[in-house]
């Protein structure tokens, strides 16, 4: 199985590639700002054809480049039915701060017109490779972690929910700390220690370092 990934643009924001093998239809998952000439330059290397957009969530921190990619690829775009609305009217739902980031870029905020909508329980499968959905509001309405049984590990691909030692923020329309946390222990923490967390920001992590250590976990579990 191909899986690799790069952090972009000014959130570094992870974008992840996956694929079967190489030369395979492969998944693009959460392609956000300055994301589009890295992934030009992994479909080139590694022989790729792009068959499927999934989006943890509705932030434009994670939806930027998809416009210009469905310029050039002609794929589905796929997010949770509570985001929908986000990716449709992004200024919306994003705080007056951020608002100023997308106008200070010279770039128009992402609108997605047509997306492909899932909810939890749900499989996308592309060439050999199958992600499960499993809906962990909080960070936003629609926030969802992608489960992938890679050959050597269980993989979730934790968009903002979990991060390594941190968590996503909630202060955003849609946001809410409390479901958030539920989200975390009630889900993320149901997959076990050995699964390996790939974060939509920042370095990896396992299941089990997150459930010895991370403080807002612990604190929750501490007050719950």
């Amino acid at each position: 199985m191909l899986l690799t990934g790069f952090p972009a643009g000014a959130f570094q924001t992870n974008c992840y590639v996956i694929a079967a093998d190489e030369g395979r239809e492969c998944i693009i998952v959460d392609p956000g700002q300055d994301a589009v000439e890295p992934l030009r330059e992994l479909i080139a290397q590694h022989k790729l054809t792009p068959a499927a957009i999934v989006l943890t969530h509705g932030h434009f921190d994670h939806t930027w480049s998809v416009p210009t990619l469905l310029e050039e690829y002609d794929v589905p775009v796929y997010i949770h039915a509570e985001d929908q609305p986000m990716v449709a009217d992004p200024l919306q739902w994003h705080g007056p701060g951020i608002q100023q980031i997308i106008a200070q870029s010279g770039e128009e905020a992402p609108v997605l017109d047509v997306v492909e909508k899932y909810v939890d329980g749900d499989r996308i499968e592309v060439d050999g490779v199958g992600l499960d959905v499993r809906h962990t509001p909080g960070h936003t309405l629609g926030s969802s972690i992608l489960l992938l049984d890679h050959p050597q590990a269980k993989v979730m691909l934790s968009g903002d929910t979990l991060f390594n030692q941190g968590i996503g923020r909630t202060d955003l329309p849609g946001g809410d700390h409390e479901t958030e946390m539920r989200s975390i222990v009630d889900v993320c923490l149901s997959y076990p220690d050995e699964t390996v967390v790939l974060p939509g920001h920042g370095p990896q992590t396992q299941i089990g370092a997150e459930r010895q250590s991370n403080p807002f976990i612990l604190e929750y579990l501490r007050t719950r």
